[in-house]
């Protein structure tokens, strides 16, 4: 909007969820409490539909394109407007490592213009996180966080944490360990592990201003 600089005034969003998508989710979840019956994927799939239904038309000429609901500081589900059918799972882990950014073809002034601190001839570290994202039919019922968990823990955390990733980790022998080549190792020992789950995107923060995400 010209006249505010505008696309959509966030009081306005906020209004809208608090008027029509909050009462959705605290009618139901009052609702099934008062009868002890768990709240799974789908139901909560069906809650994030009727919550986007009710969103639609709310936001003037903008569009709605993902909604989501966080079940935790590290846990969310989404649904993407355009494939309704579709449910998003992420969950985020912390892992610890340390690297050094450096390619023997360089010299060392180049190295050190490229990869500035990175270059640290004894390395550095990182208290990284990285975020996995399943996709699974919203219809699913039989997604076990549990068994996600073991299967990213197996497959990608205890692989890198508490690492030298230069020298233990086998996947970076011949290229730099940079938060980008993190995240595409991550997507390698994860894609095809999770069944008739999908994967779907892999982030990973190697600082709060420094992420690399990877979707194959």
């Amino acid at each position: 909007v010209p006249s505010t600089g505008f696309v959509v005034n966030v009081t306005e969003i906020d209004r809208a969820v608090r008027e029509f998508a909050v009462p959705i989710f605290t009618g139901r979840i009052k609702q099934d409490f008062n009868r002890a019956k768990h709240i799974g994927f789908s139901e909560i799939a069906e809650l994030l539909r009727s919550a986007r239904d009710q969103l639609t038309d709310k936001f003037g000429t903008a569009s709605l394109s993902e909604l989501g609901l966080k079940l935790n500081p590290f846990r969310k589900i989404a649904l993407d407007s355009k494939d309704l059918d579709m449910v998003y799972f992420s969950e985020k882990f912390e892992f610890a490592a340390m690297h050094k950014l450096w390619n023997d073809d360089f010299s060392e002034q180049r190295n050190l213009d490229i990869f500035g601190k990175c270059a640290n001839p004894t390395g550095h570290g990182h208290n990284y996180i990285v975020e996995i994202t399943v996709q699974m039919p919203a219809s699913r019922n039989d997604f076990r966080i549990g068994d996600f968990e073991r299967i990213v823990d197996d497959e990608f955390i205890k692989l890198v944490d508490h690492k030298n990733l230069n020298a233990d980790v086998e996947q970076f022998d011949k290229m730099n360990p940079t938060v980008e080549n993190i995240a595409g190792v991550a997507w390698n020992q994860l894609a095809g592990r999770f069944g008739k789950v999908r994967l779907h995107r892999v982030t990973v923060w190697e600082t709060d201003k420094t992420y690399c995400s990877y979707e194959g």
